[in-house]
Order: C-alpha cells, then sequence, then structure tokens
C-alpha cells in the first residue's frame, strides 16, 4: 500500500527539484544581452543558443535518465543529474566566450532532466489518489509562479552582481538541493524492484513505441508547439528592447504572457472532460494559426511595430492556446502506451525537445528586430499542428503496444 500523507517539507522537496528547469531557463533571460556584448557574440553561435541549447541537452537527458533511475534508483539518478548541472553551471559561469556559455548549458540540459524525470518517478513510487493530487497542485502553482519570476529575479541578480552571479544562483540552489535531497530523502526503489539497464531491450521497446503512428505524430506536434514557445524565450527579451524599449519592466510583461499558460491549465481541467482533448487541441492550434496570421499582418501594416497594446493582448491569448496545448498533446501521445509509459515518456519528452530545439533554431535565425519571425513561428505551428493532431486521430484506434522484456 502506497502513502496518502505527506509532509510540506517533502512536497517542497519535489516542487524545487522539477522547478529547476524553468528557473534555469527563464532567469538567464535578461542577461542575454549583456552577454552578447561582453562576450562580442560572433555568428554562427548567438545569444538565443544559450536558450535553446539548454533544452538540446535536455534531449539526451530526458531519453537515458529515465531508464537510469528505474535501474539504480531514483535517488541516485537525481544526484547524478544535479551533479551533472553543477558541472555545467560551473563551466557557463566561468566561460570567457559563449561557445563555454553554449557548451555548460548543454551539460546544464542534461543534468537537469534527472530532477525533471527521477522526480515524477519518485512520486509515482510513493504516493497515489488523494496524496498524488495535492503534491501535484501544489507544484503546478510552482510552475505558474516560477516562469512568472524567474526573469525578475535574474533582473535583481544581474543589476547587483552581473550576469555570472545568476549561474552562482544556479550551482548555489543546486548545491542546497542536493545536500536536501541526500539528507532527507529516502530511496523509494528497492533493489528487488529494480529493472536492469538493457541498452538492446530499450532499443527493440523505443522501436515498438516509434513505430505507433499516432505516437510519432504526437510527438512531431508537441516539439512544434515547444518549438514556438522556445523560439519566443530565445527573442523575449530582443523583441522587447529592439521593438518596444522595454529593459526595466521585461519581467513584468514577460510574467503577463506566463499567466496565460497558467490560466489555460486551469481552464483545461475544468472542461477538457466535456469537449476532449482532441477538440481541444485543434481549437487551440487553430487559435494559433488567427493569431500568428493576425500578428503578422499588423507587424507588416505597422512596418514591424505593431501597437504595444495589440502584441500584449495577442500574445496573451497565443499563449493561452500553447497552455492548453502541452498537457492535452502529452496525455494523448501517452494514451496507448500501456507497460512502456515510462520510457514512452522519456522518447515523448527527447523527441519532441529535439523537434522544439530545430524549430526555434530555424525560425530564431530570422530574428531581424521586428515580432514578424515570430508570428511566423506561431502561425506554422498552428497550421501543421493542426494538421498532425488530425492525422493522429485517424491512427485513434491502433492497439496498446507490447512491451519487449530483457531476456
Amino acid at each position: 500500500m502506497k502513502k496518502q500523507s505527506i509532509s510540506f517539507e517533502r512536497i517542497a522537496l519535489y516542487a524545487f527539484l522539477t522547478s529547476l528547469t524553468a528557473l534555469s531557463i527563464d532567469a538567464v533571460l535578461p542577461a542575454l544581452r549583456i552577454i552578447e556584448t561582453e562576450l562580442h557574440v560572433e555568428p554562427p553561435l548567438s545569444t538565443q543558443h544559450i536558450v535553446s541549447l539548454f533544452i538540446f541537452g535536455m534531449v539526451f537527458g530526458e531519453l537515458f535518465l529515465g531508464p537510469i533511475s528505474d535501474a539504480i534508483g531514483r535517488k541516485r539518478a537525481l544526484v547524478l543529474g544535479l551533479g551533472l548541472y553543477m558541472v555545467g553551471t560551473l563551466v557557463a559561469m566561468f566561460s570567457t566566450s559563449v561557445g563555454m556559455i553554449v557548451v555548460g548549458r548543454i551539460l546544464q540540459g542534461i543534468g537537469v532532466a534527472g530532477p525533471k524525470i527521477a522526480t515524477r518517478a519518485l512520486i509515482r513510487d510513493q504516493f497515489e489518489g488523494e496524496a498524488m493530487a495535492r503534491i501535484m497542485s501544489f507544484m503546478f502553482v510552482l510552475f505558474i509562479l516560477v516562469p512568472m519570476l524567474a526573469p525578475a529575479m535574474g533582473q535583481i541578480v544581474l543589476a547587483f552582481a552581473g550576469w555570472r552571479a545568476i549561474f552562482a544562483v544556479y550551482l548555489a540552489l543546486s548545491v542546497l538541493l542536493c545536500i536536501w535531497l541526500v539528507a532527507r530523502q529516502p530511496e523509494t526503489l528497492p533493489p528487488q524492484s529494480r529493472i536492469r539497464f538493457h541498452p538492446a531491450t530499450l532499443v527493440q521497446n523505443g522501436a515498438r513505441i516509434l513505430r505507433s503512428r499516432r505516437v510519432t505524430l504526437l510527438i512531431v506536434a508537441t516539439g512544434l508547439v515547444f518549438g514556438a514557445h522556445l523560439q519566443y524565450l530565445s527573442t523575449a527579451a530582443d523583441i522587447f528592447f529592439d521593438v518596444y524599449g522595454v529593459s526595466a519592466m521585461f519581467p513584468a510583461y514577460f510574467a503577463a504572457f506566463a499567466a496565460g499558460i497558467g490560466l489555460a491549465s486551469i481552464v483545461n481541467a475544468q472542461v477538457v472532460r466535456r469537449f476532449g482533448m482532441q477538440a481541444m487541441c485543434e481549437g487551440a492550434l487553430l487559435g494559433l494559426v488567427i493569431l500568428g496570421l493576425g500578428l503578422l499582418s499588423l507587424s507588416l501594416v505597422y512596418e514591424g511595430r505593431p501597437p504595444f497594446v495589440a502584441f500584449m493582448a495577442m500574445g496573451f491569448v497565443i499563449f493561452f492556446c500553447i497552455g492548453i496545448l502541452f498537457g492535452n498533446l502529452n496525455a494523448m501521445a501517452m494514451q496507448s502506451l500501456g507497460q512502456l509509459a515510462g520510457l514512452g515518456a522519456s522518447l515523448i519528452a527527447s523527441g519532441s525537445s529535439l523537434v522544439a530545439v530545430i524549430f526555434a533554431v530555424a525560425f530564431g535565425a530570422f530574428y531581424n528586430q521586428t515580432p514578424m519571425p515570430l508570428a511566423s513561428g506561431f502561425l506554422t505551428t498552428g497550421v501543421l499542428g493542426f494538421v498532425l493532431v488530425r492525422l493522429a486521430s485517424g491512427a485513434s484506434q491502433e492497439p496498446v503496444i507490447p512491451v519487449k522484456r530483457a531476456a
């Protein structure tokens, strides 16, 4: 029987571990322009890669740290991930070129997958029913608050101590979380329940998952949505400064867009049973088409500078649509995975992250000090995503994917 009660300390530990991903992406955003100036960024690298290639590192971490946690235990996998994250943070903090920062960020991305993936497994090991719901509801609040507050925290640190201090904060937080984890969290996966890490079996099971037309289509659709979001994260500070001259107020406007995702999550929880995930996704993707086309048209009419009120209003609704899509696309992709849910979750996360990085880097390369490339990204995501989700609905009757076990 799994536990049905949990201390506030344990909930807080899980929430902070999970929030490390969002904090690592968002807190550094106000510093990108200063890093570009100080380190004399030159092609082919740009400060956009400081954000996008962090996600590229997560591709590998998400793919392997889930199965590794099944083999060596949740606690060891978490410590391993945090250790890699610390190494990457040190590389970035003492960088003398943007290339070194990018290497550090890739290592950070690989490492942060440990807290992201292994914490979910750790929770599933211990709790079910109301106890799990309580944990997830608290963590959901943090999911909303961290993206809203992280840029403000980064800007405060930047103002008083410079951009390297932001990485020092990352390092201090990861060290404290590691000490807290080792001292207070027992292992939740006993040796007799562990699954031997068998590369050949993982490859065979992975191939079974990817042969599912529905799962593969939804991985690509999820990656496109994540890619549009990542493109925004990579260029947000530049757009606000170049187009509207916004610098000090950037964290506040960034928080307004993040609130759109939070509101969507609340609304989706209330209405998804009534309308269904398929209809919710199709409606949100059509919203991206309409809003992306609208923002692109306004950018053309106003010579690359649409009215700020219109930009904020349309951006809020765009991120509301993205908030609807994130949870539903993931849940739809997981439906037919059966006993392969753990490996499938890793493949969905890593596959969609890879698509997202390719998308964000490709569209981000067209940044021209206007919102037009961003609007084009949202429009493309809406059109292609709608087609992919429709095609996936035609494969909705696929049987549950069978599992291949190691000999």
